[in-house]
């Protein structure tokens, strides 16, 4: 999805909500892609980690999962910009994600 974006590189990748936390702090990246349902903490309270311990600014954090699920409220409870179905996840409403949350005077910061 990344690379069909323009714009938008990945940088850094982890495979369970700690690592994510890890990572976010190691390479302070702009913007985080969280899926929801990860292994160890889910990816509401990795997102809560990473944007309470960045430095600022914060990184924007879409929340993400292949659940059908309204996540929409925890996601703005955690501090998530947006949530996104994966179902309906590519490379314009990632864009228009991103635009809206900077737009908006969400944190931008970088991981």
């Amino acid at each position: 999805m990344i690379e069909a974006s323009d714009g938008f590189e990945a940088i850094g990748e982890a495979g369970s909500g700690e690592e994510a936390v890890q990572v976010a702090g190691r390479l302070c990246p702009d913007l985080v892609l969280m899926d929801v349902n990860l292994p160890g903490i889910d990816g509401m309270e990795a997102t809560r980690r990473i944007r309470s311990q960045a430095r600022a600014p914060a990184p924007v954090v879409l929340l993400l999962s292949t659940w059908d699920t309204d996540y929409g409220s925890g996601a703005t409870q955690c501090g998530a910009a947006d949530y996104i179905p994966k179902s309906r996840f590519g490379p314009e409403r990632l864009e228009c994600a991103w635009r809206r949350a900077t737009e908006n005077g969400m944190e931008a910061a970088q991981v």
